[in-house]
């Protein structure tokens, strides 16, 4: 027999670590090699791990909601061939440990699993994913965390102090509040008084029915993340639009005209997301201005163009995976990232990396019957542009012999933008520069 270590994998260069959501197989199950064995989350995009050997799992080193670094062992598996890929687990000699010592060892190991347990949901102040990451990583706890005077908008505690908080209290600069400092000794003696408060905090916010007729459900875990970033978004940047009317008749007659052919050729279907990335991608070239992210009081320049396209899932959640380097494709190009990443995401196979990495986004708000929308940044870029619905419309023709009028195809295009560091002319200019690209479509041209 042999004991294999199952890690948690390599998601992408950006994601370092995920939160365990579910257990597939429990101790004592057989698993077969490429057989799912758990459920993991980072913060966009959920999946499994699949064990690279066949065996028994004997151990699971983490719990459900436990965060993992990429790397660590998350499980043990006992394999039947000893000849298999497999590492061997250390076995540590017995050695003679002094009670007190097991007694203190045992103390601080509840103190540690309590606090990386919070999820800091107790708390009436909004903490970001990021702040509540290092927390748990750092062994603060909810009182801790709550004691700190934050520099951001309403007081909202920002990464910076967090740090600030961490590098101060290791110098000795500041002092642990009492109430923290207690808390190992009331672990220790009755764990209870810790879980149990926080449980009932938990319970007296759950809204109660008055006719007994409303339904009500808590949000899942992914409704919760968005909920998140929404009202970090709006309380982080100064969003505001600009609109612009663009006709579109052309680009609706020559998709129409080749998008049979298209899909002949190419297997696969023509949509006009792929049109419209590209003249978004084109007008980012143009105008790097909006190809930014902000961090603090510094503006980050990106290399890339990589265009985030929001897609909606079965389940009413939003998700947005991101086109890498989407100035280098053609429209083939372009059309075949659109639909992959569509159907990955409907279907939740998208990977860590494919929503990481975004630059700029963009979101079809048409595809729902909508004339245009006010979109929220989706951080920390500092822009999105949402599509609208074409329609059929009465408009003024300009022709050389006089004015009519006539059906066009037309769509609003709505650019929401970060005015701490994009101002009017700039967040107008790119959207213009985007309808120009697409009413200057050229209807002879090859797909």
């Amino acid at each position: 027999m042999a004991r294999f270590e199952l890690k948690l994998p390599k998601m992408g260069e950006s994601v370092a670590e995920a939160t365990i959501t579910n257990w597939l197989k429990e101790v004592g199950d057989r698993i077969e090699a490429d057989e799912p064995v758990l459920e993991i989350a980072t913060d966009k995009v959920d999946s499994e791990v699949p064990s690279e050997v066949s065996g028994i799992l004997v151990e699971q080193l983490f719990g459900k909601d436990d965060l993992v670094q990429v790397g660590q062992t998350i499980a043990i598996i006992e394999t039947e061939d000893g000849d298999s890929p497999v590492t061997e687990t250390t076995k540590v000699e017995d050695v003679a440990v002094p009670a007190e010592a097991l007694e203190i060892e045992k103390s601080i190991e509840e103190v540690k699993e309590t606090v990386s347990s919070q999820d800091f949901s107790g708390s009436d102040k909004f903490f970001s994913p990021l702040v509540k990451n290092i927390a748990k990583e750092e062994g603060i706890s909810l009182n801790e965390l709550e004691s700190l005077a934050g520099s951001g908008k309403d007081g909202r505690v920002t990464k910076e102090d967090i740090l600030k908080y961490i590098e101060d209290r290791k110098s000795g600069v500041v002092q642990t509040p009492k109430a923290v400092q207690e808390a190992p000794k009331v672990v220790a003696e009755t764990p209870k008084a810790v879980v149990e408060p926080v449980a009932q905090k938990s319970q007296q916010a759950v809204p109660v029915s008055v006719n007994g007729a409303d339904e009500i459900v808590e949000m899942d875990r992914m409704r919760k993340l968005i909920s998140g970033y929404m009202v970090a978004s709006v309380q982080t940047s100064a969003h505001v639009q600009s609109f612009i009317e663009v006709d579109v008749t052309n680009i609706v007659k020559w998709r129409d005209k080749v998008k049979a052919a298209f899909e002949k050729r190419e297997g696969e279907k023509l949509t006009f997301t792929p049109i419209m990335m590209e003249a978004v991608a084109k007008a980012l070239k143009d105008f790097p201005g909006m190809n930014i992210s902000v961090e603090g009081d510094y503006i980050i320049k990106k290399k890339n163009i990589n265009l985030g396209m929001a897609a909606a899932l079965p389940n009413g959640n939003l998700i947005v995976p991101v086109i890498k380097n989407a100035d280098q494709l053609n429209l083939v190009g372009m059309a075949k990232a659109v639909n992959d990443l569509g159907n990955r995401a409907k279907a939740g196979k998208l990977k860590p990396d494919d929503t990481q990495g975004g630059t700029y986004t963009v979101t079809n708000v048409g595809t729902f019957g909508s004339v245009f929308g006010t979109p929220i940044i989706n951080q920390p870029q500092v822009g999105i542009l949402a599509l609208g619905a074409i329609r059929k419309v009465p408009a003024v023709i300009e022709t050389p012999e006089g004015d009519f009028i006539g059906i066009r195809q037309k769509m609003f295009l709505s650019h929401s933008y970060d005015h701490r560091v994009v101002d009017g002319a700039l967040g107008g200019s790119f959207v213009k520069r985007v309808a120009e690209y697409l009413e200057a479509f050229d209807v002879d041209r090859d797909f």
